[in-house]
């Protein structure tokens, strides 16, 4: 069941330096919601808070209303959250599914000693866990390289082995970091399909972008970052014409030469 994500006045400091200041939302089990900013806002500052890799400085998170602040990665997979990155972090020279296999640590039963003597229901739930592994792949358009070796593929089918990994650990919650980076306009409208199934299979999806194009033809909502501030919080076209966001993106100058 898709998860509801609350942030209530998240703050995050490095020595003197406060990169979030009193960040709050709430994202509804199912939306797809946009976190969007200009370069510096503070969008993967965010993003690592909510994934476990920052420790916020105060302020509250919480995943269907389980407190989850300063809680470590491994811990918030039990919590149905998955997350990707804008830069994947893929074992090269293993092949495409192993790699997305990779996202079903958590879900084998036991532990080392039961894997490593291949009890029955370890391998019973591997065989499911490649067959499910698979059926991602083939869903993405990424059957065809399953046994490739992942080095052998291009940036942009890195990204969706990338995805196809975090929905294989069954989240709740998925957190995209920049998704459309670096794709072309042919994959960028495959991802935007993608990323609708992935809601329409109960996921709460929430996306870090700078593709406006891609953020207006997915997100139910969005909240605009400016130098670690929410700025505002609408639809994607109520924040492509807001006044604030227009000047937070191109300046003042500019925002007033335009007008």
């Amino acid at each position: 069941m898709a998860a509801r994500l609350t942030l209530q006045d998240v703050n995050l400091r490095f020595g003197g330096i406060t990169v979030l200041h009193d960040v709050g939302f709430e994202v509804e089990p199912g939306q797809i919601f946009g976190l969007v900013g200009p370069n510096g806002a503070g969008k993967t500052s965010l993003f690592n808070c909510i994934s476990g890799h920052y420790k916020p400085s105060s302020g509250s998170i919480r995943i269907d209303g389980d407190e989850v602040s300063g809680a470590a990665p491994a811990g918030l997979v039990k919590h149905g959250l998955a997350r990707t990155f804008q830069h994947p972090a893929l074992q090269l020279h293993a092949s495409v599914l192993e790699n997305v296999l990779l996202g079903a640590h958590t879900r084998l039963p036991g532990g080392p000693l039961e894997w490593s003597v291949r009890m029955p229901r370890t391998t019973r739930s591997e065989r499911q866990l490649r067959a499910e592994a698979m059926a991602l792949l083939e869903r993405s358009g990424l059957g065809w390289a399953a046994r490739l070796p992942a080095e052998e593929l291009s940036h942009g089918l890195h990204k969706g082995i990338e995805l196809c990994r975090a929905m294989l650990s069954g989240p709740k919650l998925l957190l995209l970091d920049e998704p459309a980076a670096g794709l072309p306009h042919t994959e960028v409208e495959q991802l935007i399909e993608t990323v609708r199934r992935i809601r329409d299979d109960d996921v709460t999806v929430v996306i870090v972008e700078h593709h406006m194009g891609l953020i207006a033809a997915l997100t139910d909502r969005v909240v605009v970052l400016d130098h670690g501030r929410k700025l505002m919080e609408g639809t994607a076209a109520q924040a492509q014409s807001d006044p604030r966001v227009i000047e937070a993106y191109i300046g003042k100058d500019a925002a007033d030469d335009a007008a």
